[in-house]
């Protein structure tokens, strides 16, 4: 058994010595305040709820952020409740070795304030009581202690911390009562000067006010310190910017950033949805920017125009436009034009521009999410951000007029896609 104990020292100091000091580990704790004996006391012997009179010094080591010892001894003294009990003053002094445990990493305090901690603590000792002018007129008590409590830390600085202590201490073997009057046995000698040697436990609890005075070259001790694992490092971060940024190219200028981007490799000009896919309008196998008639099927040995009315191709323009496969769209509660549906309002403008007698409505609608008297709002802006969008192009204003037609219940509101296609703006030629 000793030699394993002894490996298992011999193992910890070397791990110590090797260790990196990244926080500081010892402390000193000076704390000053009140003590009160619980029991026992002799019949008509009663002490103050708060006296006075308790002073506590220590030396601490923390192993790591969490984990440490402490030596401490305690020191002060009892006496009577003024007026209402026999006056006696009993002086103690208490030595304790133990360990401490850092709540406040446990529960992490951090994650709610930086000036905050806690420490628990438990360990045993020995301590001894002394009286003063007793009937017993005895000598010194000595006894052992187990001793538990816990401390409140405000860190003031790197340096300093502000603390508040209550422990409970436990005698064991305890002689006589805290008041020296009596000895500590279930029943009394009939001659009170012979110590009937039947040893029983004393309770008393101490709590103060005091500060903890930090020792050591590093920054921070080891009560306030958090592994860098738990922090992202500037590289780190840097690292993921740079990720987030690689996800929002926009690798073949369609519209749609790469991470959302379903066809990846778009030609510059064609038309694409909202995963970046190049449309076929009209469904006819030919993608639209390749296709002279975009809206109205056709094979490709006519550019996909219907070849019986290939000779009147503004007839085509004016039935797309009418029967609404000439589409802007939007973005959730955005009255931006979707970059990618922007060659519907090109088409519509070259259109205008062809035909200057020609009158066009911009229709404007929103899908079923938000209030309905919003979305009338925010469908009237859709319908002029595109009014503007063809009079910047060279349309002229008396061909343009705009309305907001608010929700469009057309759509299965429960589907993005389906919600995405409401959220536009149509024509209508008057």
């Amino acid at each position: 058994m000793k030699k394993h104990l002894l490996s298992l020292i011999a193992f910890y100091a070397i791990t110590c010595v090797n260790a990196q000091e990244s926080f500081n580990k010892w402390s000193i704790d000076i704390s000053t305040g009140f003590n009160k004996p619980m029991g026992p006391l002799t019949p008509g012997y009663l002490s103050p709820m708060l006296n006075i009179g308790h002073v506590d010094l220590g030396l601490r080591y923390m192993i790591n952020e969490n984990f440490g010892f402490k030596a401490d001894g305690g020191f002060g003294s009892f006496s009577e409740a003024k007026g209402v009990s026999p006056v006696f003053t009993t002086t103690y002094s208490r030595f304790n070795l133990q360990g401490v445990l850092n709540l406040g990493h446990v529960l992490s305090f951090n994650s709610f304030s930086q000036r905050l901690g806690l420490l628990g603590h438990m360990g045993g000792g020995f301590g001894m009581m002394s009286f003063d002018e007793t009937i017993l007129r005895q000598g010194k008590d000595y006894h052992y202690n187990i001793i538990t409590g816990a401390t409140a830390l405000f860190k003031l600085s790197e340096r300093i911390a502000l603390t508040g202590d209550v422990s409970v201490i436990v005698n064991g073997r305890q002689t006589y009562t805290f008041d020296g009057n009596e000895y500590n046995a279930p029943t009394q000698p009939v001659d009170p000067t012979q110590n009937p040697f039947v040893h029983a436990t004393g309770t008393w609890w101490t709590g103060t006010l005091g500060l903890a005075i930090y020792l050591g070259k590093s920054e921070k001790h080891a009560d306030w310190y958090i592994p860098e694992d738990q922090y992202a490092t500037k590289e780190e971060l840097a690292s993921q910017i740079m990720s987030i940024k690689d996800m929002l190219k926009d690798s073949d200028g369609d519209g749609v950033p790469d991470y959302l981007d379903q066809e990846s490799n778009t030609p510059a000009g064609a038309r694409v949805n909202s995963h970046g896919v190049t449309m076929d309008s009209d469904g006819d196998g030919i993608v639209d920017h390749l296709d002279k008639c975009p809206f109205l099927p056709g094979p490709s040995a006519n550019n996909g125009c219907p070849i019986e009315e290939i000779q009147n191709p503004e007839d085509y323009l004016r039935k797309t436009i009418n029967d609404g496969y000439t589409n802007v769209y939007f973005a959730f509660d955005s009255a931006e034009p979707q970059q990618y549906s922007l060659q519907a309002g090109h088409y519509v403008s070259n259109f205008l521009k062809k035909n200057p007698d020609i009158k066009v409505e911009i229709q404007g609608f929103a899908d079923e999410i938000g209030p309905e008297d919003y979305n009338i709002k925010l469908s009237e802006r859709r319908a002029k951000a595109v009014y503007d969008l063809l009079i910047s192009s060279g349309v002229s204003a008396n061909q343009l007029s705009y309305k907001g037609y608010g929700e469009d219940t057309s759509v299965d509101k429960n589907s993005e896609d389906a919600r995405q296609m409401a959220r536009r703006t149509s024509f209508k030629i008057q």
